[in-house]
């Protein structure tokens, strides 16, 4: 079986080799754009940011697999073979991984960690009291899928006060959930630190803009690690400018890499970091799509499928 790879770049190419190695020895792993590889013979293929009708020249293609936990750039291909399943990486420590990425962005607006990186910077030495305690603010979870399950129960670890808010009504024990449209105010009302973990869909794209900043409790923090399309980032910077939001934690952009002159690089109240906040290491994503393949390979179901009706 030969799988072929789109992520990370071709130097990135022995490390998938030698990871796959441990865990699929049988399996043929070549770099996307190698010319010794026969179109017609490729089984899989693992990719972040196909360029459009390449999946489709692959008449033997079986499966898709995403690098990530998002799919929106493949989705962009007008030509993706919709016939085939497309399968997000969600292997358990990616949601291990964000729950940790969250509580320290949550803590890292506690204790306005990006006014003390600015002061080193300059070597200045600038003490002042942390803005508040932890603990003595309500965290709001936006998407209660399993990545903000595990971010809401390693918060409450920490004794941080947190509530959730999700398309359809969960149950967390211990944790008051909000749902659907009509819950939102209500949630909103009560976030003081609003932390989006949505996936992306036609109602979630641009959510992140005033109205909903407006909602907030004056001086909240915003941890956005869902999707850039989610936020609208002139929205967010007047949010802060004005005092509305106190400090933002973005790991997500609509562009990607984001560009040197984007204001968000800048702004005494933005953390920007390189969307990187439940990133597995490739041997992690290794072992879990080989799993994948080999259920495959036995008829059994596909953990994590896109479903294009649901739109994650």
């Amino acid at each position: 079986m030969i799988l072929v790879v789109k992520s990370g770049g071709e130097q990135a190419l022995p490390e998938w080799r030698a990871s796959f190695a441990e865990v699929a020895p049988d399996l043929d792993v070549r770099w996307w754009d190698d010319a010794t590889v026969d179109p017609a013979a490729v089984d899989y293929a693992l990719v972040w940011d196909p360029e459009p009708g390449r999946l489709a020249a692959l008449p033997r293609l079986r499966a898709i697999f995403g690098s990530g936990a998002g799919v929106d750039a493949i989705l962009r291909d007008q030509h993706l073979p919709k016939h085939l399943p497309l399968v997000r990486c969600v292997p358990p420590e990616a949601t291990q991984r964000m729950g940790e990425f969250v509580c320290w962005a949550v803590l890292s607006l506690s204790k306005d960690a990006r006014r003390m990186a600015i002061a080193q910077a300059k070597c200045a030495w600038d003490a002042f009291d942390p803005p508040f305690a932890a603990a003595a603010k309500t965290v709001g979870i936006m998407g209660l899928g399993a990545m903000g399950q595990r971010a809401v129960a390693m918060l409450r670890g920490l004794g941080i006060p947190v509530i959730g808010w999700s398309r359809s009504r969960k149950t967390i024990e211990g944790v008051e959930c909000f749902a659907g449209p009509r819950g939102l105010p209500a949630f909103l009302a009560r976030s003081e630190v609003l932390v989006c973990l949505l996936p992306a869909t036609p109602e979630t794209v641009g959510l992140i803009a005033a109205p909903l900043l407006g909602q907030l409790p004056p001086g909240a923090g915003l941890v956005q690690v869902g999707r850039g399309a989610h936020q609208v980032l002139p929205d967010i910077v007047a949010a802060l400018d004005a005092g509305q939001l106190s400090g933002a934690m973005l790991d997500v952009f609509e562009t990607e890499p984001l560009p040197s002159d984007n204001p968000a690089w800048t702004h005494p109240r933005i953390t920007v970091t390189p969307h990187a906040a439940s990133l597995p290491s490739r041997h992690e994503r290794a072992r879990y799509i080989a799993d994948c393949i080999a259920r495959f390979e036995r008829g059994e179901a596909l953990p994590n499928l896109y479903l294009p009706e649901r739109g994650y």
